[in-house]
């Protein structure tokens, strides 16, 4: 095949070309695509053995080669390895005319031909054309490739901001569908997670070999073909501060180097994008959750609270019954000379009543429906009437109750009510926290200018990040028909309120145990003597 030169190439030559060129750059091809298939036009069009378009894009440069032949193959292979450096493009691209063949300036010396690819007046990269036969490129044929150097920079401009467009429309579309998934309120978090897995190959560049996955607080949402691989881009998860998992995008087959291994610099700030949006979305997802479970604590805790005062008129009503029936038992005793068996069966009804009634004050101390008051106790006594209560609870779950308590234990200043309060909270947890049962210790010692206080089990015990929680209201780990979350921020507010302290000693599956310190004495406390003289 005759090659063409200067006499055979002329404007509508060039219009062809050109039309031929151009066309291939609307359809969107990736750059290495449209620079194969226009290595091969012109090598076809110009019907010589070698052409190689040599194009620089910020750091990085795609070379392209075609040629006809094997014999062209070997003759022109060490001159195509060795034209593919970027330096040597870069330092041609700023010599124009040089003489060298490396030259970015329009040259034509022996069976080469070395034009510029030029974006207005810039340099981007060069094509160069050879045969095999010598002297073959007229000065025509460098006028007419020159021409032919600014219109490839000009397709290739094109080309760019198709792609570029492209990609934008893609990217826009993935954050659009995520948008969507993640605002619908009746939509579970596994589905809405797993739509937005789905949503982010056909964003990327290589689609069709691309794959996903979301991994979040131990779960993992992945597209139907994920596999491992090398070839990834990986985004952290960061909830509440805390790093709870990672979004990334994979490869599954080699592809092309671009800004960052195979993926555009976009895709990288498109993967960050979508690992904010997921960290937002759970992050609502979880106040969501805790707003419902707060609401249900707070109702929960409006029911006890309803019970204590239902408890509380109930004892009211009960009270004045009992005081009849003792009052006529005690008459009949007193009024008469009652057969034996009668004096047996009016004292049983005698002790029934009071017994009634002791559990009936009880009651009322525990509904805190008597005046809140400090005054001068002594810490067992009260600790005996509150165990009182859970005895019979103690013995039906195989929990072993054990008292400690100290002797001539000193008087302290404090409200009985709120003391009994606490003492029943710490008694609730300890038996919720052996279901097996197991020994509830409750324990008092003198410490110097303090009365301690030591409730301990032999439960579940707990992990340091529960511990350092157990005061935070509405902080629970029971069921919700088991705690409120409640009962350890009041009993850390009582015993706050009346200048003590309360240290916690516990290991997972080795129990817990409460210790309570209580001053003796409080200045500012205006103190009052119980009528019993205790």
């Amino acid at each position: 095949m005759q090659p063409r030169t200067g006499t055979t190439l002329g404007i509508e030559a060039y219009r062809t070309l050109a039309r031929t060129i151009l066309a291939r750059a609307p359809r969107g091809p990736r750059r290495q695509d449209f620079l194969a298939d226009t290595a091969r036009i012109i090598a076809d069009f110009a019907r010589c053995d070698f052409v190689q378009i040599c194009v620089r894009s910020g750091e990085r440069c795609d070379l392209v080669t075609s040629w006809a032949g094997l014999e062209a193959t070997r003759r022109w292979r060490l001159h195509a390895e060795g034209a593919c450096s970027l330096d040597r493009v870069c330092r041609g691209a700023a010599s124009a005319g040089a003489a060298e063949p490396d030259g970015v300036g329009p040259q034509a010396s022996g069976a080469v031909l070395a034009v510029p690819i030029r974006i207005d007046t810039r340099s981007i990269g060069m094509l160069r054309l050879g045969g095999s036969v010598e002297g073959r490129f007229s000065r025509a044929d460098l006028q007419f490739y020159e021409g032919l150097g600014e219109l490839l920079g000009t397709a290739l401009l094109h080309d760019r901001a198709q792609t570029a467009l492209r990609e934008r429309v893609k990217e826009l579309s993935c954050l659009y569908g995520i948008a969507r998934a993640v605002a619908r309120s009746d939509a579970a978090r596994d589905k809405v997670l797993q739509e937005t897995v789905e949503l982010l190959p056909p964003a990327w560049l290589h689609a069709e070999a691309a794959v996903a996955r979301i991994d979040l607080a131990g779960r993992t949402y992945r597209t139907r073909d994920y596999q491992e691989s090398e070839r990834r881009l990986r985004s952290p998860v960061i909830v509440r501060g805390k790093d709870s998992g990672f979004v990334e995008v994979a490869y599954l087959k080699e592809l092309p180097e671009l800004d960052e291994g195979p993926f555009l610099a976009e895709e990288c700030s498109l993967i960050d994008a979508v690992a904010q949006e997921v960290a937002l979305f759970v992050e609502r997802s979880r106040a969501e959750e805790d707003r419902t479970l707060l609401q249900e604590q707070l109702r929960h805790a409006d029911r006890l609270a309803t019970i204590g005062q239902l408890a509380a008129g109930v004892a009211h009503e009960l009270n004045e019954p009992l005081g009849n029936v003792l009052g006529f038992a005690e008459l009949i005793l007193n009024a008469n000379e009652p057969t034996q068996q009668t004096r047996k069966d009016l004292q049983k009804i005698v002790g029934a009543c009071l017994h009634a009634r002791e559990v009936i004050r009880k009651l009322m101390v525990f509904a805190r429906q008597q005046p809140a008051r400090k005054m001068r106790l002594n810490l067992n006594d009260l600790i005996q009437e509150g165990l009182y209560f859970f005895e019979a609870r103690c013995a039906k779950l195989d929990i072993k109750l054990v008292r400690r308590l100290q002797a001539d234990l000193p008087l302290i200043t404090a409200d009985a009510g709120q003391l009994n309060q606490v003492l029943a909270n710490l008694m609730v947890n300890a038996i919720q926290a052996m279901p097996d049962g197991g020994t509830l210790a409750v324990e008092t010692r003198a410490l110097g200018a303090d009365v301690a206080l030591l409730v301990e089990d032999t439960g579940v015990g707990m992990t340091e990040e529960v511990k350092k929680q157990i005061f935070v209201p509405f902080f629970t780990t029971k069921d919700l028909n088991e705690g409120t979350g409640l009962g350890l921020p009041v009993v850390h507010g009582i015993v706050s309120a009346h200048g003590g302290r309360i240290d916690v000693t516990t290991q997972p599956g080795a129990g817990t145990t409460f210790e309570i310190r209580l001053p003796l004495e409080q200045p500012d406390a205006a103190a009052e003597v119980p009528p019993d003289g205790r």
